[in-house]
């Protein structure tokens, strides 16, 4: 589990480093073992008050392609310099409009055992089209947990961090030496 005191200097780093200008505001950082999201804030193209719904999200759409294509070099100077530095893959996202678009992210696989019971919920799924395979819908599943126990989960990340802050707290987990006469 990555520390609120990590994820922090993280911030730091990527704050000091993005180039100029390049989101409005640094949205989001997100951190796990594999991987750093940055999440940044790009301006909504101009549209009048009038403009019908489809061709605003039209233009949201085309300011993120073109966000993304125009800064894709500046992105990966920085996601190299990153990764070198943190030993983790960095992936990019943007906000514009209300609407979030994260692209290059890592799909990291994920090994698991489960009994019958819980196959037959994964074939279960699959046979409803709700998933193309058991991945996918134990996928599914997670993101469901994931949607639903919001602040359950809030909670305990935020005893792990306690945990963790003990930790740091006790004594040295080194054996002391001993001596010998």
């Amino acid at each position: 589990m990555i520390t609120t005191e990590e994820t922090q200097a993280l911030r730091g780093w990527f704050s000091g480093r993005l180039p100029e200008g390049l989101f409005l505001e640094l949205v989001e950082l997100t951190v796990d073992r594999e991987e750093i999201t940055v999440i940044g804030r790009i301006p909504e193209p101009e549209l009048s008050d009038e403009a019908p719904r489809v061709e605003r999200e039209a233009a949201v759409e085309g300011r993120i392609a073109e966000f993304r294509e125009r800064t894709r070099e500046d992105r990966i100077a920085v996601a190299r310099e990153a990764e070198r530095k943190f030993r983790r893959k960095v992936s990019w996202g943007v906000e514009c409009d209300g609407i979030r678009a994260l692209y290059t992210t890592v799909s990291a696989p994920v090994m698991t055992r489960l009994r019958q019971p819980e196959r037959q919920v994964l074939d279960t799924l699959i046979a409803a089209g709700v998933a193309r395979s058991r991945s996918d819908a134990l996928a599914w599943c997670v993101r469901l947990v994931q949607k639903n126990a919001d602040e359950w989960l809030k909670d305990l990340r935020e005893s792990l961090e306690n945990v963790h802050k003990v930790r740091a707290q006790g004594p040295d987990t080194e054996s002391p030496d001993t001596e010998t006469d």
